[in-house]
């Protein structure tokens, strides 16, 4: 067997070998783990790994969660030390969601991506003897069980929220990432995913996105300033944008409530915001903004220049005579393989140490050639924000947000 770059076996589909009696499987056994992990703990999620792994015929497993900032993979065993995602084999798995097989002491190592739905959430180290089609689908079966049990879990645990932090987390960021969706959701038709930064210190800038049947909706935030009252204010319009879509409204109806609620409840507080709805099935696109910078439409490799833009609106929240008597909503229709961006204005005005802005341009270019080299939409945009931090040196002035969605409808 010939290694590749670092060590590491490319890893074809494996055939559907039959199991022989060495790979053979408790099935006993494996459904008292199922049974027990609906209410395991999230601290006991690595012991129970590790024996869903032996029932199944493998070694040991190994779970490991991405960051907040997706930089490391950080292992739910506590002894142990985080992985980059940019420079190992378990951070290619997870960049590229696909499984990666590389050569260990007495076996080898498989590292499966961890991904509920669209939403990537760390890897699987499994290690084994030996590797046939069997026990690869098993490794793959052990990655998705996991994924589902983590997205389970992490929602009503405090362990598992500290163990994806490596620093501080400022008080108006804890309350506005309370309200924050998964950073990537979506379906065959279209998929939405979003980043912000700074991780740990946003306050006013968010993003929501949801799916209702075969609707797309998606949201951006800008709340003016940058404290506990900017958070306020942002999760007031979250709350609000959600009840009114839960309640069948459309999408003025949706920002009519924002407007209302941020009048009564956070007077004299208002944000910047674009709403969208966008029909997965026909690719009709409707959108409000609201005092905003206009979305950009990417298709076949470049900015179609004013696809997206709209006579100017008022901000969101603004009551009595600076109040709108009603919101424009406007409608395109997109075509198979669009790209929808929505961003705050943080991402343009990022400069460097000589005072030189990051700029629209090459924020444009640097999503459409990742695009182009083949990238998913959520890597597109960790490597994105990775680059507009390292170009402002970690020391954003400025909440960044950005929200990318693309609509691929199957023919």
């Amino acid at each position: 067997m010939t290694l590749g770059a670092e060590g590491v076996i490319p890893v074809p589909d494996p055939p559907h070998a039959s199991s022989g009696p060495d790979t053979a499987v408790d099935e006993h056994r494996l459904e008292e783990l199922i049974i027990e992990a609906q209410t395991a703990l999230p601290v006991e999620l690595p012991a129970l790994a590790n024996r869903c792994a032996s029932a199944l015929g493998l070694g040991t497993a190994l779970i490991y969660l991405v960051d907040l900032q997706q930089r490391l993979l950080i292992p739910l065993d506590e002894t142990l030390d985080p992985l980059p995602v940019d420079r190992s084999s378990a951070g290619w798995a997870y960049r590229t969601v696909s499984p990666r097989v590389a050569e260990a002491d007495e076996g080898l190592i498989v590292w499966t991506p961890l991904v509920d739905g669209a939403e990537r959430l760390g890897v699987l180290e499994v290690r084994t003897a030996s590797l046939d089609g069997a026990r690869m689908r098993r490794t793959r079966m052990l990655g998705h069980l996991f994924a589902m049990l983590i997205t389970s879990k992490r929602a009503y645990s405090d362990w598992l929220a500290a163990r994806t932090r490596t620093a501080t987390m400022r008080l108006p960021t804890e309350m506005l990432r309370a309200f924050l969706p998964p950073h990537t959701i979506g379906s065959t038709r279209c998929v939405s995913t979003a980043v912000l930064e700074p991780a740990y210190d946003v306050a006013g800038d968010a993003f929501d996105h949801s799916v209702v049947k075969n609707i797309l909706h998606t949201m951006i935030l800008d709340a003016m300033g940058h404290d506990l009252t900017a958070g306020l204010t942002t999760s007031v319009a979250m709350a609000a944008a959600r009840n009114a879509r839960r309640g069948g409204g459309d999408t003025a109806d949706v920002v009519g409530s924002v407007d209302q609620a941020l009048a009564r409840w956070a007077p004299d507080h208002f944000c910047t915001g674009v709403l969208c709805r966008l029909d997965a099935e026909t690719g009709v696109l409707r959108w409000v903004n609201c005092g905003h910078p206009p979305p950009l439409l990417i298709r076949a490799e470049r900015v179609v220049p004013g696809a997206l833009d709209s006579p100017p609106q008022p901000p969101i929240g603004l009551a009595g005579p600076l109040a709108p008597a009603a919101r424009q909503v406007h409608e395109t229709t997109l075509e198979p393989g669009d790209c929808v961006l929505l961003y705050t204005d943080g991402v343009v005005e990022a400069r460097d140490e000589d005072g030189a802005e990051f700029g629209l341009d090459r924020f444009t270019d640097f999503i459409i050639r990742s695009n182009a080299a083949g990238e998913r939409p959520a890597e597109v945009l960790r490597l994105l924000i990775h680059a507009i931090l390292d170009y402002q040196r970690k020391q954003l002035r400025d909440d960044v947000t950005i929200l990318l969605f693309e609509w691929r409808p199957q023919h």
